[in-house]
């Protein structure tokens, strides 16, 4: 039998979200090693017709151990997160999977890891969780729709967030973690990437002690758009990492 709409008016066929997909590159900026490949994502970011979205995104990075990691992170129509999985391979072993939901009250994960086992968290929270780092960098720009750009050159702190894993590359769990983020909006600018130039924001993250190991400043720049896509990024202090957006296909519903 032939599927047909519930309403005969309705034409067959059903597309209204809008998608744009991309690929962001991981280079280094340390001396001995300027330039080179480290690594690459691929990343797919679907917004649907009642304002919900979500992004894919498979994850490299080479420099031994080696990472590969692969996400589905959704968010609600005000872009609160909603649900995430995360599977994760380290040394090219695995090291675990796991799958995340955030209630209003709560967070929740249950997970499989080679070191932890089965692992079932439930962490409770004063008020609904503003953002989560899955390790995803086509993510990282989606914390700074948080940020007050009235404020440039202030530091401003986002008192909760969750994450997949506390370490810098996110090579561990994927399990529950809480901390803070202390982010700085610089301004507005114009910049061109390997995918086009566009008109941007650039912000910085700033100090997190609640880390194991603390992270150097993080500068990320993003689209002024109100999509907050990444567009570039640099890490100072002993990592000297650099990424760029370098492929950006919209489709049809997306805009220019």
């Amino acid at each position: 039998m032939a599927n047909t709409p519930a309403d005969p008016k309705l034409p067959i066929l059903q597309r209204d979200h809008r998608s744009v997909m991309g690929k962001v590159l991981y280079t280094s900026r340390k001396p001995e090693r300027m330039g080179q490949e480290r690594g690459r994502e691929f990343f797919r970011i679907d917004v649907h017709a009642d304002g919900t979205r979500t992004c894919t995104a498979h994850c490299e990075i080479d420099d031994r151990p080696s990472v590969m990691r692969d996400i589905t992170y959704s968010l609600d129509k005000d872009w609160n997160p909603t649900d995430c999985f995360v599977r994760l391979s380290v040394g090219s072993r695995f090291m675990g999977s796991g799958w995340f939901r955030f209630h209003p009250r709560y967070a929740e994960c249950e997970t499989f890891t080679s070191l932890e086992g089965r692992v079932s968290q439930r962490m409770e929270l004063a008020t609904p969780l503003a953002t989560f780092q899955n390790h995803a960098i086509a993510c990282d720009a989606w914390h700074l729709r948080l940020i007050d750009q009235r404020k440039p050159g202030e530091v401003q702190r986002i008192a909760q967030m969750l994450l997949s894993s506390p370490d810098h590359r996110g090579a561990t769990g994927p399990m529950l973690f809480s901390i803070g983020l202390n982010i700085v909006f610089v301004g507005a600018e114009k910049v061109t990437v390997g995918a086009g130039t566009f008109d941007a924001l650039h912000f910085q993250f700033v100090a997190n002690p609640e880390l194991p190991q603390e992270h150097p400043p993080y500068d990320v720049w993003c689209t002024a758009d109100g999509e907050y896509l990444f567009l570039k990024g640099q890490v100072a202090g002993y990592m000297q990492t650099y990424y760029e957006l370098v492929e950006l296909s919209r489709g049809p519903h997306w805009g220019n």
